[in-house]
């Protein structure tokens, strides 16, 4: 799997993601300071922190959706803006998505190979192949996949959406609250999906909101509230000092 950044996730090469001395501001207003952030592929990144602290933004500037006031963020070595569309996939919060839209599952899943088709916007046979593995991993194939996305469950909407960044044949997968509104058995669902996306040496990087099931599902923490707080294995970094640092901090202070 080649694309114009170098990467080929079929030979057992580690990518890496740089975000280094990143700031944002909306209107003036800073809301992201010297972030510095280093993963690569295969992990699963959790950012925590309270409302308001730019988790979102964060992933936006990741994707490429909001203009960095200063900073650098690189995959693989390259400029993320100058990497094939398609290689980042943003999922926004479950209710900045029309759900009531007309469209099956397998509808949804091909919108991610649009990006791949060629001059004459035809599926070929590599399409077909990215939808089918993308609904078989995200376990949404037979059935499912007939289904309009407005008869769906919460956590069926999510793994539509995710198995469209899949068939987008994305390495990146920045998740805003995948987890939100979800039951149980959904969210241990999820997570053992997203599990399996790093197993297939993609990069997930997801907001969390959930301190008690944090160490369940994520490999690696970046506590944050504007700036970081603290940035490293979830064994290491989440505990009670760190997390009352990002959740008692005066944002204007």
């Amino acid at each position: 799997m080649t694309n114009s950044c170098g990467h080929s996730h079929q030979d057992g090469q580690t990518h890496n993601l740089r975000v280094d001395h990143l700031s944002v501001s909306y209107r003036r207003e800073l809301v992201l300071e010297d972030i510095a952030l280093h993963t690569k592929c295969g992990r699963c990144l959790a950012l925590v922190g309270p409302n308001g602290a730019g988790k979102s933004t964060l992933l936006k500037a990741i994707s490429g959706l909001v203009k960095r006031r200063s900073g650098t963020i690189t995959w693989g070595g390259k400029d993320s803006l100058k990497c094939r569309d398609g290689e980042f996939a943003y999922l926004p919060q479950h209710d900045e998505v029309n759900w009531n839209f007309p469209i099956t599952v397998r509808g949804v899943v091909e919108m991610g190979r649009y990006p791949q088709l060629g001059a004459f916007k035809k599926f070929g046979a590599e399409d077909h192949a990215a939808v089918q593995h993308a609904l078989e991993l995200m376990e949404m194939d037979g059935h499912l996949a007939r289904r309009q996305i407005s008869e769906l469950s919460g956590g069926q909407k999510q793994r539509a959406f995710i198995a469209r960044a899949v068939a987008q044949q994305a390495h990146v997968m920045l998740l805003d609250e995948p987890f939100t509104g979800l039951d149980r058995e959904h969210s241990a669902n999820l997570s053992r999906l997203l599990r399996s996306l790093a197993a297939e040496n993609r990069l997930v990087i997801a907001s969390h909101h959930d301190l008690a099931t944090l160490t369940e599902i994520f490999d690696d923490a970046l506590i944050l509230n504007r700036e970081v707080i603290a940035s490293g294995t979830c064994a290491d970094v989440v505990n009670e000092e760190n997390l009352n640092r990002a959740f008692t901090r005066n944002v204007n202070e």
